[in-house]
């Protein structure tokens, strides 16, 4: 039976000797060791269950709209403060967990059948990807300036830790998790001096990020009401799921030889599995200097994009197999892929809370706190100034659904919207879950400095420059019809 090392990497879990992964011969059942891993798991879904009574049952935590998961990662991190229990919750498998969940959500999302309805137009979802793209950059730009400033008059400070900003706030656990292990990797090269806990920063990031979301989220959505601009609206009628939602035409029975909700995991972990494939094949290829210094590093980090990549890749086939008369029946089951990628995420945000650690973080708290506020202020204001201009029809409804999934999750920007929004009735929800790849697209350049920017000083201030004209060519983009329409205005009165 293999262990995991303390230090180890995501390439290290991942390159272990297939016959050491498949040997269980040494392991016997009556052993402590046999339950470690299901125990973990256990652990995480009672808190996850914990949580959501706390929610529930606590009047003030239900009108924060805090997530459930993130209750039940807070309880943890408090269950961790007790020297007794210190031992219990294993760090590295909270981390293998994010990672793992991250990608394997991404990759149900990806799978799913998703057509754009008359609500949005693909104009519409291709600017709200720049938004979310956008929203990103200017994230890291701020954080970056941040960093940048303690590297060099205040505390030490690595100088590329702003741009975990973006990760923890517009990302999430996984990500802030993958490129935090990276950061502190490159600290220890080129700044030996800085004992930077990357993955602890990042992730103290993403837990700040839902606490944003909902409460600041919350009282804004408060001070309009009381203001006149918004009305309270019933949700209880919006949550009841109509038999179209579990079934689509065509599909395969619930229960046959195997049954649907198999088939639909089974379908999630295949293109996991190739996302493995490909991505192990491309660490043994010579890249380059580019390649070796930059891709190859953070290629484990990029497992949610492969695999979305891979999703839509799997989804396309199996269209062709039934175009082809190869395939009679429907596979994919939208609802069921909902309930994955929503285990997933949840289960993401309570493993990812839980591990921070907050052992050699002490030093950098001043920093911390000045990144993740300037951040929620200036995501708050661009979002909103973008939302007036880009949804003029429903710009509060959009302005909360990107809000929250700016700071936390798409779940947290789904929540808001529903507190104004119940029925969905605006285009907002649409867009908002349309627009994943088109924010992938326009935002993949940002991945790519993620892994450019720590190299040295040189490469974060070159960073610095790219994300500043990145995020000016993407923000004329989306206001592209009011400066135009000011142009020609100028011209007539002329």
């Amino acid at each position: 039976m293999f262990c995991i090392k303390k230090n180890s990497t995501f390439a290290d879990y991942f390159n272990l000797d297939l016959m050491t992964l498949l040997d269980i011969s040494v392991m016997t059942f009556d052993r402590p060791e046999a339950w470690q891993w299901l125990i973990q798991f256990c652990i995480l879904a009672t808190a996850l269950l914990l949580g959501n009574v706390l929610r529930t049952k606590v009047p003030f935590l239900n009108k924060s709209l805090l997530p459930s998961a993130l209750l039940g990662g807070l309880l943890l991190l408090v269950f961790k403060a007790i020297p007794a229990c210190s031992s219990i919750i294993n760090k590295p498998m909270m981390e293998i967990v994010t990672y793992h969940a991250l990608g394997l959500g991404f990759v149900a999302l990806a799978l799913k059948n998703n057509k754009i309805e008359s609500k949005s137009t693909p104009m519409k979802v291709i600017e709200t990807g720049a938004l979310t793209a956008s929203t990103y950059v200017i994230q890291g730009i701020v954080g970056l300036i941040v960093s940048i400033l303690f590297f060099y008059f205040g505390r030490k400070l690595f100088y590329a830790a702003g741009l975990l900003l973006p990760m923890g706030y517009g990302q999430g656990p996984g990500q802030a998790l993958n490129f935090g292990k990276i950061f502190t990797n490159w600290a220890a090269q080129q700044e030996p001096s800085i004992d930077f806990p990357g993955a602890d920063f990042g992730l103290s990031i993403a837990a700040t990020g839902f606490i944003v979301g909902s409460v600041v989220g919350v009282i804004y959505m408060n001070i309009l009401r009381r203001q006149g601009k918004l009305s309270r609206k019933k949700i209880a009628d919006a949550q009841v799921n109509k038999l179209e939602d579990y079934e689509g035409k065509g599909e395969i029975p619930d229960a046959e030889s195997i049954d649907k909700l198999s088939v639909q995991i089974c379908m999630v972990l295949f293109v996991y599995f190739l996302v493995y494939l490909f991505t192990n094949w491309i660490q043994h290829m010579e890249l380059g200097n580019f390649g070796t210094n930059t891709l190859k590093p953070m290629l484990w980090g990029f497992n949610f994009l492969i695999g979305t990549l891979f999703g839509i890749l799997f989804k396309t086939i199996l269209k062709s197999f039934k175009k082809a008369k190869l395939m009679s029946r429907e596979y994919i089951n939208n609802y069921m892929l909902n309930r994955i990628s929503g285990f997933c995420f949840d289960i993401m945000i309570v493993a990812g809370t839980a591990a921070i650690s907050f052992e050699n973080f002490g030093k950098f708290v001043l920093p911390f706190v000045i990144i993740v506020a300037l951040g929620a202020l200036v995501t708050f204001v661009y979002v909103l100034w973008i939302s007036k201009h880009l949804y003029p029809d429903y710009k509060y409804e959009g302005f909360f659904s990107m809000f929250g999934m700016l700071t936390g999750t798409a779940s947290n920007g789904m929540i808001l919207l529903r507190e104004i929004d119940p029925k969905f009735e605006t285009p907002a929800a649409n867009n908002l879950v349309l627009q994943t790849l088109s924010a992938i697209v326009l935002g993949f350049p940002v991945l790519l400095l993620m892994g450019f920017a720590p190299q040295s000083p040189k490469a974060t201030w070159i960073t610095l420059g790219v994300l500043i004209a990145f995020w000016a060519v993407l923000t004329i983009f989306m206001l592209r019809t009011k400066i135009f329409k000011r142009k020609k205005k100028g011209k007539e009165l002329k």
